[in-house]
């Protein structure tokens, strides 16, 4: 007997083996998808009705720093520089672990309710966040984000902190959780760090999640230091591998490209926060083309505002079409490829398809809804047309997390309140809740 059989939807399997179903159903047992088809035979312990919805597999933000919800619209539209250095580092040096706890539980919270089902983080204190996934019972892969700048005994603490939370939580949470090396960037991290990292990586068997040509002051800076880029550098080095994850790259010249082809390199587009800080567009296009597995992400709230993996699907499409004026550059369905099939294969999980055997990550989308109707194409409605909010169940590792739009594994409330509580931490007036969110005393 399966626990949990959906029906009556259309089944967006992502599977190109299987295609999608107009009519099907999905059954799940001990976390696993059992059967994808027209008719399940056989009995569960749930039933689902998706009448009216698509059943797609969950989305997959591949980059994020979830603990800066709490960092929400708190320094806008400022010069990068500014924004960084005299806001989101000083306010980053008041967070302590469990008011990064309150705001990854915000941001479990938000993915949730959004349809997203994993996401791939690097932040501080990252302890807490695992704490919050495995409250919140969604999948992540965790990075704990090193910066040495050129410091030994910084780099030493760095990877000693990296390693013990490997070490920790790498498969924790039933496996849910696993875990990776973050070095946050060729320009904060130096040559010896980033070999040191790599190695370590190789010996514990685990990912490496960094951030890679961000923006042009990054290029400048290594080719003023190195006398090349930082993908030539790090290539130099040998540091890149299928097992790593490399956010943004967006300064990529032809050579950088091929050169994350033939090193098989995944790739985490984030466009939105792309645009907000002003640091480019990245040759998505050209490095589809070459074969690049490229992912999408939404970053983290401070760069983004929210994680709605729906906007940025939309916003990937139309970038690319305006900055390449090619309306068929890259089409609804290679944008959904992108948040769910490629995320997954960036990340090393079995999910972003329904298929047997894969998890049961799995979101129900409602296409009865005013912006959605009449409904010509699937593929288009989804990534142009709907958002986050059209999610109505999400299903995480077989057990529903969210269903008919009510979110059953946590408080809302509460984790609104909570995470309003510890943004005040950083005693800062850009944080003010003008609504009253702020005080727990006001009736909501």
């Amino acid at each position: 007997m399966a626990d949990i059989l959906i029906k009556n939807g259309y089944i967006l399997t992502m599977d190109p083996d299987t295609g999608d179903l107009k009519k099907g159903e999905v059954a799940i047992e001990n976390g696993r998808i059992i059967y994808v088809g027209l008719s399940y035979n056989g009995k569960a312990d749930k039933i689902i009705d998706a009448s009216g919805s698509v059943v797609m597999p969950g989305l997959v933000n591949t980059h994020n720093h979830a603990g800066m919800t709490l960092l929400r619209g708190y320094a806008d539209d400022l010069p990068l520089a500014e924004w960084l250095e005299d806001y989101i580092w000083p306010v980053e040096e008041k967070l302590g672990p469990e008011e990064i706890y309150a705001g990854v539980r915000l941001a479990c919270l938000e993915m949730i309710k959004s349809g997203t089902t994993t996401f791939a983080d690097m932040y501080i204190h990252e302890q807490a966040a695992a704490r919050a996934v495995e409250d919140c019972g969604m999948r992540a892969a965790l990075s704990y984000g090193m910066i040495d700048f050129g410091d030994p005994q910084r780099a030493e603490s760095s990877l000693l902190k990296g390693r013990n939370f490997v070490k920790d939580f790498n498969g924790a949470a039933n496996g849910r959780i696993s875990a990776m090396y973050g070095p946050h960037a060729p320009h904060t991290c130096s040559q010896q760090f980033l070999q040191d990292v790599r190695k370590q990586a190789r010996k514990d068997d685990v990912k490496v999640h960094i951030h890679v040509l961000e923006t042009e002051a990054e290029l400048n800076q290594m080719k003023e230091k190195y006398g090349k880029c930082s993908v030539n550098m790090l290539h130099d080095i040998g540091f890149f591998d299928s097992d790593v994850l490399a956010a943004h790259c967006i300064w990529l010249s032809e050579g950088d490209m091929n050169i994350l082809a033939e090193t098989g390199v995944h790739v985490s587009h984030d466009p939105v926060s792309n645009m907000k800080t002003a640091a480019g567009i990245a040759p998505v296009p050209q490095l589809l083309e070459k074969g690049v597995n490229v992912s999408l992400s939404t970053d983290g709230c401070a760069s983004n505002n929210n994680l709605d993996m729906f906007g940025v699907m939309k916003t990937a499409a139309l970038l690319h079409k305006v900055n390449s004026m090619d309306l068929t550059v890259i089409d609804a369905r290679k944008v959904l490829e992108m948040a769910t099939v490629y995320g997954a294969k960036a990340l090393g999980i079995e999910a972003g398809m329904i298929k047997e055997g894969y998890y049961g990550d799995l979101i129900v989308v409602d296409m009865k809804r005013p912006h959605l109707t009449p409904l010509y194409d699937v593929d288009s409605h989804l990534v142009y047309s709907a958002r986050g909010s059209d999610v109505t169940t999400v299903l995480v590792d077989g057990k529903v997390l969210m269903e008919n739009g009510k979110v059953l594994c946590m408080d809302e409330y509460e984790i609104m309140m909570e995470a309003s509580k510890a943004a005040k931490k950083t005693d800062s007036q850009h944080l003010i809740d003008v609504l009253g969110l702020n005080d727990p005393s006001v009736d909501q």
